[in-house]
């Protein structure tokens, strides 16, 4: 790879190292290297500008959780006309062993699912949009998605003294300007997302595999496409006239996995209908979300979606619900 360190084998070996050895290695300062000066990095909860608030962010997080791990399940990535670009997808486990943003330390311990596109060029990553499952983890710990978030914005002053949820008014230009590149599987799970969230909800019965599983933010695994049906129909009912945008796709094969895609997308509206988020407020909310998708043989032309990763920020979400609300 051009401008990479000849350490690594591949883009992939790349990401999932450099993760490693940030996290678990407790290379923290490495961020200074792998981490453009004044990269952007987009979550659900915010916006960061610079890699010294992202050392600060994580060192924290290292606190709070020093037994954290992160596993990397796949790296769907792509070149581009600056260098690469990752959907990086991790299962991080760890203890709450500390007492920090999640409050007074409680020994438990969670599982997530977490997804990052990171741009990268000559070995250093200069833009990011990252996506953890905080619903499923604070209900690991014990609370409720609202509730935290309910208490998170006390503890910033209230709803007008509160730090906004990341809302697209907030985006920074971080310089990678892609929108992903033409590939079969990442067209056919584009195509299958646009349809679901237009509730053709029976497209899931019969495209995707009977079998399929799904991991869906809170730290829901489902089995069947009857089950992966439930999260859709929950999020889209509850922002039925939402506007749906896909942001970047990108699929590929090889790599001894089954073909796979990744897309970034947003729904952009109003908290107008009953559904995973309680009853309508009238709040205008911003879900950013980051799916993966895995095929196989079983479906009605020899092709089915086999396994499905959906990540949002419930936390998020409830925390611009309730700021609304007041």
């Amino acid at each position: 790879m051009k401008g990479f360190s000849n350490r690594w084998k591949d883009f992939p070996d790349y990401i999932i190292g450099i993760t490693k050895e940030i996290w678990e290695d407790r290379g923290v300062g490495t961020l200074h290297h792998y981490y453009a000066k004044d990269i952007v990095v987009r979550s659900p909860m915010g916006i960061q500008r610079g890699n010294q608030q992202v050392i600060a962010s994580t060192m924290a997080t290292i606190n709070e959780f020093p037994d954290r791990q992160l596993f990397g399940d796949d790296v769907i990535w792509s070149e581009h006309e600056t260098g690469y670009l990752s959907s990086h997808r991790l299962n991080t486990v760890a203890t709450h062993t500390r007492d920090g943003a999640f409050g007074h330390a409680t020994g438990k311990r969670w599982n997530v699912k977490v997804i990052a596109d990171c741009a990268a060029l000559e070995d250093t990553i200069f833009d990011e949009w990252l996506v953890r499952d905080y619903g499923g983890m604070v209900r690991q710990l014990g609370v409720t998605p609202e509730a935290y978030a309910a208490d998170l914005i006390a503890h910033e002053g209230g709803s007008e003294n509160a730090k906004r949820a990341f809302t697209p008014d907030q985006d920074l230009d971080g310089g990678y300007h892609g929108r992903g590149y033409d590939n079969e599987w990442g067209q056919r799970y584009a195509d299958s997302l646009t349809r679901i969230v237009d509730a053709d909800f029976a497209h899931i019965r019969q495209n995707y595999d009977r079998a399929m599983v799904g991991e869906y933010a809170g730290s829901v695994t489902s089995v069947s496409s009857e089950e992966c049906t439930k999260f859709w129909i929950g999020l889209r009912s509850a922002f039925p006239s939402a506007k749906f945008t896909i942001h970047h796709q990108t699929g590929m094969d090889g790599g001894m996995l089954s073909p796979r895609a990744a897309i970034r997308w947003s729904l952009d509206g109003i908290h107008d209908g009953w559904g995973s988020f309680g009853a309508p407020t009238g709040a205008p909310v911003h879900v950013m979300g980051i799916s993966h998708a895995e095929f196989g043989p079983y479906g009605p032309d020899g092709v089915g979606l086999r396994r499905e990763y959906a990540l949002i920020d419930e936390v998020a979400i409830w925390k611009q619900i309730l700021m609304h609300k007041g």
